[in-house]
């Protein structure tokens, strides 16, 4: 049976061998690009995996030095901590002291102004400016002076102390910040690609806000501990202050004191001489009285016993008168009776003036006397008083116990020392 055949394009031979060397052109040249391919995704691949373990690698290691670094800058920080600890805790001490030897200096000062208080007491002549008064005023002058010192250097201990403190809490601060780091930074040098907790992060490539660069850590660390190192070093020298402060003053005190002792007992012996000189005169004096009443009383007996041979005289003169007419004669009795009652006048004149020099002696004794005993009551009164003054100033030879002393006796609570917390 005969079929109709449609009808279909005719080519070319030629047309059919070049449309097969194409079709295997082609595929040789996809096959090169195929392989060309594949070698460059395998040297891709290793490239990659060998960069990736390489920067892995270097940033572990950059991870390890700056652990090394935080570490480093840990151990300094800790032992600068550790010393600021001891020079804050010494300091505290220092100043301890001071506050203790300002305290104690309310004695010596009660003591001098007490022995002016007691030789206010002194009566008459012997209130003087002598060389006790001018030393006690000299040693009121000295403790004050001292305990303006010791003030000073309290308020200059408790400046010290602030700065040593703020010092402390940077350097506490800053060893903070490097214990954080340094567990981070050792967590991140701890991962690896196999851990579980490792994630995705957005924005990981961002540089947070208040970063700094390694100069500026490292100098933020060496300036807290140089800052650290100079208030130690500030505090060492103000403690060696303190210190010869302290003993300056124990010695001014101690001088000061011996010179005022010196003086008062030098016044003492001054005083103990003249009373022992007035109460010899005393006594003198007194036995002087008591010869001269006795002269006075004689001087008035001899005096009575001239009336009776003045009346004698006198009587044999009158009893004369009456010899009659030529026997009134101015005889040698005559002569001599008038001689004698001249000298009986005389006599008795000169026991009266005698006597009346006498009783002007006495008074003049007695009146001594009565001054030697107002001075010699004075003396005694100015000795008992610098004796007293004496006795006061024992207090100086012992330490008294202070307030928080004497607190920590009754309560019977132990003192600890404080400690500085971290």
């Amino acid at each position: 049976m005969a079929t109709q055949l449609r009808p279909i394009a005719r080519h070319q031979v030629p047309d059919w061998f070049t449309n097969s060397h194409t079709i295997s052109t082609n595929a040789e040249r996809q096959r090169d690009a195929s392989h060309q391919v594949r070698q460059e995704s395998r040297f891709l691949r290793n490239e990659t995996d060998n960069q990736t373990k390489w920067d892995q690698h270097a940033n572990n290691t950059r991870l390890g030095d700056r652990i090394d670094d935080i570490r480093k800058w840990k151990e300094i920080l800790e032992r600068t901590l550790a010393e600021l600890d001891k020079e804050i805790g010494d300091l505290s001490d220092a100043k301890e002291m001071t506050e203790h030897a300002l305290e104690a200096k309310n004695l010596p000062s009660d003591v001098a102004i007490e022995c002016l208080t007691l030789r206010e007491g002194r009566q008459g002549i012997d209130v003087v400016q002598d060389e006790a008064e001018n030393q006690l005023h000299k040693e009121v002058e000295v403790i004050d002076g001292i305990k303006k010192a010791l003030q000073q250097k309290v308020g200059e201990g408790f400046e010290q102390l602030c700065l040593l403190q703020e010092a402390r809490q940077q350097i506490q601060a800053d060893l903070q910040d490097k214990n954080l780091a340094l567990g981070i930074d050792v967590d991140q040098y701890n991962l690896t690609d196999r851990s579980p907790n490792i994630s995705f992060k957005p924005d990981s490539l961002r540089v947070p806000k208040g970063s700094t660069t390694p100069q500026q850590w490292e100098d933020f660390s060496r300036y807290n501990k140089d800052r650290a190192d100079a208030e130690m070093k500030a505090s060492t020298r103000l403690r060696e202050a303190i210190h010869h402060t302290l003993q300056q003053c124990d010695n001014d005190l101690e001088a000061q004191r011996l010179a005022t002792e010196y003086a008062y007992r030098k016044r003492i012996h001054e005083f103990q001489r003249a009373k022992d000189e007035l109460e010899w005169q005393k006594k003198n004096t007194e036995e002087e009285i008591a010869e001269l009443e006795n002269d006075i009383r004689g001087i008035e007996e001899k005096i009575r016993e001239k009336r009776n041979p003045m009346k004698l005289a006198q009587t044999r003169l009158e009893n004369r008168t009456y010899r009659p007419n030529v026997e009134l004669c101015r005889d040698a009795p005559q002569y001599g009776l008038t001689d004698e009652v001249k000298q009986l006048e005389a006599t008795k004149r000169a026991l009266e003036e005698k006597l009346k020099q006498a009783k002007h002696a006495l008074d003049g004794l007695e009146n001594n006397l009565h001054r030697i005993n107002d001075d010699l009551a004075q003396k005694i009164n100015s000795l008992n008083l610098d004796n007293r003054c004496m006795d006061v100033r024992k207090k100086l030879m012992t330490r008294p116990p202070t307030a928080l002393e004497r607190n920590l006796t009754l309560t019977g609570i132990q003192r600890e020392r404080s400690q500085v917390l971290a």
